[in-house]
């Protein structure tokens, strides 16, 4: 199955934090799921050493309410290191997963509210140090199995809250790639272009035949293209240069001399993978935004950024010279190429600066298989 990476494509990291802060310590009811695990500790203690609790006969009420402030004391903490998790990660500066980090700061709170437990027991009967050490190990034992129950619940929890997080989100993205496509599809096959481009073909159908019939063969290559990819994810840079090459014609014998594009990309990232008509999107906007004129010829370069070793970027790069009067725009172009390439890299990856230039900075995406047992 194709795997896309762009330095590491995992999920949003915060994410985990989200989905944590909505897990089972800080939900509404649970004072309830705290009386009824008093309740279900009490018998099991019952039912197994009767009324001794750490190792002291204790009187019924005493007894209780001893087994439900310990209970209590355990879930409260959980809830406050939970509330406070984003703040210790960050303050431990650690990649270690949230779950983990939460549980080894419960084990140590814990084992400090079952020692003042032992103590305050110990002190109101009054018992020799035997029985300390008795009580202690009772508690500990008794509070780490609470803790680690609580953990296990809330760990499934947390799984199932993060896969419902991850289903909103493919749902999201699966809205946010229709919308992109149609959209896409409407800006490249929009009326003004193929209006203009038939505009260009009748005026050189008597003219020059044979200028005509080149022009009718990249206009069918921009339209196979635009329509034989419209559903993919990921096409090389290599078909998309080939695409601009024929949609540049296009352009060029509408404007002549009033536009320039040039692109020089090396053999060695034509392999990469881009968005289906990325650059054609892009140079479209160039246009849409510019005057292009003999006085004020555009001029718009495509070339290859390079970063660290692992990442690449293509950049499409116009002079800025605004229209007196802008056309109406929705800007949805440009947000859906954000859009398109957050997912595909997994974090805000398109880079736009507006000055002096307007350049936008584009990933390149390696491509690579890995078969099902891989």
């Amino acid at each position: 199955m194709p795997v896309y990476t762009y330095g590491h494509l995992t999920l949003n990291c915060w994410v985990d934090f989200i989905v944590i802060a909505k897990a089972m310590f800080s939900v509404r009811q649970r004072y309830l799921f705290i009386a009824l695990l008093s309740v279900y500790s009490y018998v099991n203690i019952l039912l197994t050493t009767g009324h001794s609790f750490l190792g002291i006969n204790l009187p019924e009420p005493l007894f209780i309410v001893s087994v439900s402030v310990l209970v209590l004391l355990v879930w409260e903490a959980n809830r406050l290191l939970q509330r406070n998790l984003g703040r210790i990660r960050v303050f431990f500066r650690s990649k270690i997963h949230p779950l983990i980090i939460h549980f080894a700061f419960s084990l140590i709170v814990v084992a400090i509210i079952a020692s003042t437990i032992s103590i305050i027991l110990t002190s109101i009967y009054q018992l020799e140090k035997e029985a300390f050490w008795l009580a202690l190990t009772l508690s500990l034992g008794f509070s780490f199995r609470i803790n680690l129950f609580l953990h296990c619940i809330n760990a499934i929890v947390f799984y199932m809250n993060k896969y419902k997080v991850v289903q909103i989100e493919a749902e999201q993205l699966k809205k946010q790639s229709i919308e992109a496509r149609f959209d896409a599809l409407r800006s490249q096959i929009n009326p003004h272009f193929l209006f203009n481009s038939l505009n260009v073909l009748s005026s050189l159908v008597y003219r020059d035949p044979d200028t005509s019939a080149r022009f009718i063969e990249q206009l069918s290559n921009v339209y196979r293209y635009l329509l034989n990819n419209q559903d993919q994810k990921l096409i090389p840079l290599r078909e998309e240069l080939e695409f601009i090459n024929s949609y540049y014609y296009l352009l060029k014998m509408r404007f002549q001399e009033n536009l320039n594009i040039a692109h020089e990309i090396p053999e060695t990232k034509k392999d990469y993978y881009i968005a289906p008509a990325t650059l054609q999107l892009l140079i479209e906007n160039a246009i849409k935004h510019n005057v292009v004129s003999k006085k004020n010829p555009l001029d718009i370069k495509i070339y290859i950024e390079n970063g660290k070793p692992e990442i690449n970027k293509i950049v499409v790069e116009n002079n800025l010279q605004p229209k007196p009067v802008q056309e109406v725009s929705s800007k949805l172009g440009l947000k859906n190429i954000k859009s398109r390439y957050t997912f595909l890299a997994g974090r805000e990856a398109v880079e736009i600066i507006t000055a002096p230039n307007f350049i936008v900075k584009v990933p390149l995406i390696k491509l690579s298989y890995e078969n099902e047992n891989g």
